[in-house]
């Protein structure tokens, strides 16, 4: 478990709880108010069933290895409107409709704001400049479209129509690598990377997600491999006033991850 970071008296701005809520993992970690990591992410498997309460109560165990926090922001995979869950394909099936926000700050008595997970992560990977689209490689498959730095909120690329009648996260996400292996699923990736270029005419293409790590084709120079921890650094743009931005200073390749004793390792 980590030792719990310590805070500089002086500090005068808040210190941010990122919570990344993965349909196998859970993680979080504090960001100083410009943020940087403080200390290791740590990480919980997803309860199963991912009930609401489950997750709730997982994410209380996790906070109790981080240290102390002013405010928490939440990746949640799925489409929240207003703090309120419409959508969780990757959950059980009796989070639409539960107030995310509302439930996490009765629990954990400090200020929450909550989105999308690819929306965060896209948040700690953009450059702020064009069009910038992220897809993040997990269990499902998401997605987040950005124009010179502001989101256009609740894209949900995944269930759209790819090939043969599937969608692209009934061909991509976690299930489809297990199913047809590495190889094949690159080359449904090659595929995806191809059409969407097409359709949206991005900028720049960032790929994160746990399953990022197994993608092996040559990829477009527009397009590149993002480190999940993205997903976790981009929390404290949910707190940002004005389209939000992240350090160029901030060392995503420097992070290391713990996970708290008997939960499985496996990425979301």
């Amino acid at each position: 478990m980590a030792s719990s970071p310590k805070r500089n008296s002086a500090m005068t701005q808040p210190v941010t709880l990122a919570i990344d809520i993965g349909g196998s993992g859970i993680k979080g970690i504090l960001l100083s108010p410009t943020g940087q990591p403080m200390g290791d992410r740590l990480r919980i498997a997803t309860p199963q069933p991912s009930t609401p309460q489950a997750i709730l109560t997982g994410i209380s165990e996790l906070v109790i290895g981080l240290g102390k926090f002013d405010r928490v922001s939440v990746g949640f995979p799925g489409v929240i409107q207003r703090g309120r869950i419409k959508t969780a394909p990757n959950l059980d099936s009796s989070w639409p409709g539960t107030y995310l926000v509302k439930d996490l700050e009765r629990q954990l008595k400090k200020p929450v704001r909550a989105a999308n997970d690819a929306d965060v992560q896209g948040f700690g990977a953009i450059k702020g400049k064009g069009v910038e689209l992220v897809i993040t490689l997990g269990t499902g498959f998401g997605t987040a479209l950005f124009i010179n730095g502001a989101l256009v909120p609740n894209l949900e690329i995944a269930h759209h129509p790819f090939r043969k009648g599937k969608t692209y996260e009934d061909e991509l996400g976690a299930a489809a690598l297990k199913k047809v292996g590495k190889k094949k699923w690159n080359q449904r990736l090659t595929k995806a990377i191809e059409t969407l270029d097409r359709v949206i005419n991005y900028d720049r293409l960032y790929l994160g997600g746990g399953n990022a790590k197994k993608v092996t084709i040559d990829l477009p120079p527009n397009v590149t491999t993002v480190s999940n921890v993205a997903g976790l650094l981009g929390g404290i743009a949910l707190w940002a006033d004005g389209p939000a931005q992240i350090s160029s200073t901030t060392k995503r390749s420097q992070m290391k991850t713990k996970n708290k004793p008997s939960q499985a390792k496996s990425q979301s």
